[in-house]
């Protein structure tokens, strides 16, 4: 059985091409990308030892070995930090079968005060599995007629993967799959994260499962959705890690002056406030 750190290696391995590093293409190959052989003289470690990493029979290799990995993959610094990540949970022990503490819902007064001062703008606290543990009025606003906001302890990552009006929503839905499925890998805790993707797996299908194990690092660019109002709204992202709670504060910000026009207009029509969820 693989684990996730020999999946993203070899998923990582398959979509490089020698020519990109500078070695010689040698004609045609039972797989795409590189060689084991090639990627082992680079990271300077043995076709075995990397063989038995892939298959999951090796799980705690050095930092020294999970470095030269990255040397010889190439990474970008993002996909550094989810080696070393996966590196860390692949070497931990066996997770429980039982079902984890839930991770806190409670946001700090601070930060809903940080919130409040964002009004009338778009911000929202949430975690890597996708909670929404407080909003603006001004994601209300946003997210009105979506079916975002639905139910008691919405979640993004579950409407994301089950409800079809987010395909509608979302203008780029295959990228936003994308990053909440990357996410659940940065959860509150290994056991949490874990827990919910097998509980989300049966009802999201192969959308969820076939993400979960690509290992791809989003690049997290312009989000575009289509506003049940009608207009296609832009916006950029900015994260703030309150790492001490395991949470992100979320602020999505206008990318051009037609979305700034179409959100001053939803936001003269609505007169919602500041939501905490507990």
């Amino acid at each position: 059985m693989g684990t996730p750190l020999g999946d993203f290696v070899r998923a990582k391995r398959d979509s490089v091409q020698p020519e990109s590093l500078g070695l010689p293409d040698h004609g045609r190959r039972r797989s795409p990308g590189l060689r084991r052989s090639d990627l082992a003289a680079r990271a300077g470690i043995s076709v075995e030892y990397l063989t038995r990493l892939e298959q999951g029979r090796d799980r705690n290799p050095s930092p020294a070995v999970v470095n030269a990995l990255a040397d010889g993959l190439s990474l970008a610094p993002s996909e550094r930090e989810h080696l070393r990540y996966l590196a860390k949970i692949t070497g931990g022990a066996c997770p429980s079968h039982t079902r984890p503490a839930p991770p806190p819902r409670e946001v700090r007064a601070p930060v809903l005060d940080t919130l409040r001062l964002l009004e009338p703008g778009i911000a929202v606290v949430t975690n890597r599995l996708g909670d929404l543990l407080a909003r603006t009025g001004g994601f209300e606003t946003l997210a009105e007629g979506t079916g975002l906001l639905d139910g008691d302890a919405p979640n993004l990552t579950r409407y994301v993967f089950t409800d079809p009006r987010a395909r509608a929503f979302f203008a780029d839905w295959d990228a936003v799959a994308d990053e909440q499925a990357f996410d659940l890998w940065l959860g509150p805790s290994v056991e949490n994260a874990e827990w919910f993707a097998t509980e989300l797996a049966p009802s999201a299908g192969p959308e969820l499962t076939r993400r979960l194990h690509h290992h791809r690092v989003p690049p997290r660019g312009t989000l575009r959705l289509n506003h049940p109002s009608g207009p296609e709204l832009r916006l950029r992202r900015e994260t703030l890690e309150i790492s001490s709670d395991a949470q992100q504060l979320r602020v999505f910000l206008p990318a051009d002056e037609d979305t700034a026009q179409a959100l001053q207009r939803l936001d003269d029509r609505s007169g919602s406030g500041l939501r905490a969820v507990s």
